[in-house]
């Protein structure tokens, strides 16, 4: 209360607190330390802040960028690797047929040496078969000239009356009867 009287005793008729201040607008003394204040804060922000802020935001750009042409890099390698596996599954499968083809035709060659063996074989057999009939025809026709001998004699003793009792006599016989037989050509000739 000193201060009241004191100011009405230095001759101001109007106490300081009986203006009535603005109610949209503040005090002059509020406005200049509030701006100095906010200078003060800008300042620091855009000192400290901001540049952190920015740094932050380029390491993430850079990753975004990063990550991307990784994805854009790991995309080619796939399509590479996918077109490498394609070509090597069209090789494969070409070398397969090749390989078919080839299994096809050693099968076919086989088969023909098989063939032309068995073919050998079954001409070995029949010759064997005709050398071995021959030789048995041989000795059937040796034993029926024999036979036809014995009994041509014993047919010629029979008609004669006596015995041929000489050798000679009868193989002579025996031979001139045999090559009559050999002279006479059967009726299905």
């Amino acid at each position: 209360m000193t201060n009241v009287i004191n100011f009405l005793a230095a001759g101001e008729e109007t106490l300081p607190l009986e203006e009535h201040p603005s109610v949209l607008l503040p005090a002059a003394y509020d406005i200049t330390w509030s701006l100095v204040v906010l200078v003060v804060v800008l300042i620091l922000f855009w000192k400290l802040v901001l540049p952190k802020f920015q740094e932050v935001l380029a390491e993430r750009e850079d990753r975004i960028k990063g990550g991307i042409q990784r994805a854009e890099a790991a995309q080619s390698e796939a399509k590479a690797a996918l077109e490498k596996y394609n070509a090597q599954l069209a090789e494969a499968r070409a070398e397969a047929a090749e390989i078919r083809e080839e299994a096809r035709t050693k099968g076919k060659q086989i088969e023909a040496d098989l063939k032309a063996k068995a073919q050998e074989e079954s001409n070995r057999i029949i010759e064997s078969g005709e050398k071995q009939l021959a030789a048995q025809r041989e000795q059937v026709v040796a034993e029926l000239r024999r036979e036809m001998g014995q009994n041509s004699i014993n047919l010629a003793e029979r008609l004669l009356g006596d015995q041929l009792s000489d050798d000679v006599k009868r193989s002579g016989t025996i031979d001139k009867f045999l090559a009559e037989l050999d002279t006479v050509t059967p009726a299905g000739k």
